[in-house]
């Protein structure tokens, strides 16, 4: 049976700005990416995320970024491991108290955008993610496309989600497209919801310049702050349903393959 996660990154309203259909969006999914402050979302708009998701039963996730709110956290910053350290350990433990206070608990941890273009191809950056993980909780998951942060999370014994894209072009090299460049967002939703299912039963995607490259995938993420994102995370949800994939959250998931590998090395003795 194949499992997948369905996660989006919400609560990115800031004040009088309002950002995405986050309502409309929770309903597709079965985990969250909750924006912390640094790049968006305030503390009323990270309240009333974590209320909406504990209502839903949806896996609550802390979304750190660069302290970047005017540049929503797609620049790049050169901070030390330490100073990236207390960063995430400050933006973690305000979603803490929010998901404390609805009767839930924070499932997972996953970069936000420079930053977690970094933690894929820097230690200095995997490492700070890293430390704060191991300084909070190390039962949290880290979720990360597969790259540094994820091997080093490994290491530490702590259990990584690995990360799909739905509508973003890769390169080659497995690493995004940047999003200066053209073609960096797909915006086909036939291409969109084929290529989602195709990382998901297949582990692979077609890069930019047509080659196939592996692509595990444990979670899809789906944007919801693009001009019919919920609409396109509706079909996707679909096209994945109609391929026989189960939906849940990303626990659930990595359980799911944990069992399978213990019966598959079972059947091998």
């Amino acid at each position: 049976m194949t499992m997948v996660d369905l996660v989006a990154d919400v609560g990115e309203s800031f004040g009088a700005y309002r950002l995405g259909d986050d309502v409309a969006l929770l309903d597709v999914l079965t985990s969250a990416n909750v924006a912390c402050g640094f790049h968006a979302g305030d503390p009323r708009v990270m309240d009333s995320t974590v209320a909406q998701c504990a209502e839903r039963g949806i896996a609550v996730g802390a979304h750190p970024s660069f302290p970047d709110l005017v540049g929503f956290g797609r620049r790049t910053m050169d901070l030390t491991r330490d100073e990236i350290c207390s960063d995430v350990l400050y933006q973690v433990g305000a979603l803490h108290a929010f998901a404390v206070s609805h009767g839930t608990r924070i499932s997972h941890v996953t970069p936000h955008g420079r930053l977690g273009n970094l933690v894929v191809t820097d230690d200095r950056y995997a490492y700070g993610v890293l430390d704060a993980v191991l300084r909070y909780d190390r039962d949290l998951l880290i979720v990360t496309q597969e790259g540094r942060l994820a091997e080093l999370a490994r290491e530490a014994e702590v259990r990584v989600v690995l990360l799909g894209l739905a509508d973003r072009a890769y390169n080659a090299d497995g690493t995004l497209v940047s999003r200066q460049n053209p073609g960096a967002v797909i915006t086909d939703p036939d291409l969109v919801v084929d290529r989602v299912v195709r990382m998901v039963r297949d582990g692979s995607v077609v890069a930019i310049d047509g080659s196939e490259i592996a692509a595990p995938c444990d979670s899809v993420l789906l944007h919801g702050d693009t001009p019919g994102s919920v609409e396109l995370a509706q079909r996707i949800r679909q096209g994945l349903d109609a391929a026989g994939v189960t939906i849940a959250p990303m626990s659930q998931v990595l359980d799911a393959r944990q069992r399978l590998s213990v019966d598959n090395s079972a059947d091998r003795t």
